[in-house]
């Protein structure tokens, strides 16, 4: 998320936070694609993580594209902590460890992104290169410890690096080691939103191993595909993962709404400050709790947006559906994403297809999967097929969406050709995270250097 919210309106009832996400509806014709993609900055020289301080670090790189798309500064406690479009199209914010996010604008094609993905590269690139910077594009930081990975001075994050050893195995390396490329996409109606939430729930395990890209930790193999896909197999349980709730047949956003009120909160904003909330679920907020805790201790539709942004489900619910089950990758994913999941979902007769496929999935089914894809990628068995074959379905399903769109470019192709990165994994039979073990024990004589070279931005 690039801002924080401060909406400064009061909630006077339940009902306004089922509303809240409801307003979320849009007509077909409204429909959009929102693609976010994170990337790890290193110095050429050594290999070396980027601080956020200094002449060469995170916030000249920052300050740097400020000046070139004149976009407004994000400030935290006086520090420039990302960039906003001026109308809302598209942001630049940092993860906790200094990974560098796009945020990018809701455009109506994958051709689109594809141009907003190319045209903010070479942008950063005009501004890193002369401080020595590259950016790496994997799911996982390959080379430094936790205790070598920078801190961004965000308050936000302040707050979870002292919360999350509590309530889970892996949230730093979380917060401060992962990256990924997700895709926001919308529904028009409640029913619309249910379909598209179990669909892709149902599948979040196969981008998960089709996007596995993360196979080394510490500067030599972890012995995983994904070790982010692992990584969020404890992650702060209570607000990550698969729920269960969300496979009801009559799913909706009520049930979203009472299952984040029992979310303990991260934080609440006032006068600009952050206040730590992790004592406390937003339904204790309501109730008045909070009266010893900030000024007023009364919540507001701001509280409410930013609490909903804090967690972390494998599809996430706010006024449209985030995808949330991919590595960070190569430049070809960045568009690859979103051309898989737009071609799933935003075309009737592909979501009635996907649909079909996933009906009789279970709970169980899926979370099996998703306990065994980080390790075994489209090895694992599903129902007793790998996914490797369920990989091949689901992506003819993805094509004929893509084609029965129909948007085309300048030269006359349609979206299909995004998929172009995913067919040449399924037709090899093996991920990027296996291709990429497999050069790290010939080719690159067991240095882990080489992929700052081949998988840099």
């Amino acid at each position: 998320m690039a801002r924080d919210t401060t909406d400064n309106s009061p909630i006077e009832s339940m009902d306004e936070l089922v509303a809240w996400i409801a307003k979320g509806n849009k007509p077909r014709d409204q429909w959009r694609i929102g693609t976010e993609h994170e990337k790890f900055p290193f110095y050429v020289d050594g290999n070396a993580p980027v601080p956020y301080a200094g002449p060469r670090g995170i916030e000249a790189l920052l300050k740097g594209m400020q000046a070139m798309l004149g976009w407004e500064p994000i400030i935290d406690a006086g520090n420039v902590i990302g960039l906003v479009e001026p109308t809302g199209q598209g942001a630049i914010s940092l993860e906790p460890g200094g990974q560098f996010e796009l945020s990018g604008a809701p455009l109506e094609s994958i051709h689109q992104t594809c141009r907003e993905g190319n045209a903010h590269l070479a942008q950063l690139r005009e501004i890193a290169e002369p401080l020595g910077i590259r950016f790496l594009g994997l799911g996982g930081s390959p080379k430094w410890t936790l205790a070598e990975t920078p801190r961004m001075p965000k308050s936000r994050y302040e707050i979870m690096t002292r919360y999350m050893p509590k309530v889970g195995r892996h949230g730093l390396d979380m917060m401060y080691r992962t990256c990924t490329i997700q895709v926001n996409l919308d529904f028009d109606s409640e029913a619309d939103m249910r379909r598209k939430m179990q669909v892709s729930l149902k599948l979040q395990p196969l981008a998960t191993a089709l996007f596995a890209n993360s196979p080394f930790t510490d500067g030599k193999p972890n012995g995983l595909q994904s070790w982010r896909g692992e990584i969020w197999r404890d992650t702060d349980n209570q607000r990550s993962g698969l729920k269960q709730f969300c496979f009801s047949p009559d799913f909706g956003f009520a049930d979203y709404v009472e299952w984040a009120l029992d979310v303990p909160m991260y934080f609440v904003i006032r006068d600009g400050r952050y206040h730590d909330m992790t004592h406390m679920t937003f339904r204790q907020f309501m109730a008045g709790d909070a009266r010893n805790d900030v000024p007023d201790g009364l919540p507001t539709i701001g509280d409410w947006a930013n609490h909903l942004s804090t967690l972390f489900p494998d599809v996430r619910l706010k006024r449209f559906l985030e995808m949330r089950g991919a590595d960070g990758g190569p430049w070809r994913r960045i568009c690859a994403l979103p051309a898989f999941w737009v071609g799933l979902l935003y075309d009737p007769a592909a979501l009635d297809a996907a649909e079909a496929m996933t009906r009789d999935w279970t709970y169980e089914d899926v979370r099996q999967m998703r306990d065994d894809a980080p390790a075994q990628g489209l090895t694992a068995q599903f129902r007793g097929r790998p996914l490797l074959d369920l990989a091949r379905e689901t992506l003819a399903i993805s094509r004929l969406g893509l084609e029965n769109r129909g948007r085309k470019n300048r030269d006359g192709y349609d979206e299909t050709s995004f998929l172009g990165t995913l067919d040449e994994v399924v037709a090899r039979g093996a991920t990027s995270a296996q291709e990429m073990v497999t050069a790290f024990g010939t080719r690159w004589g067991g240095s882990i250097e080489p992929v700052f070279m081949e998988y840099a931005y």
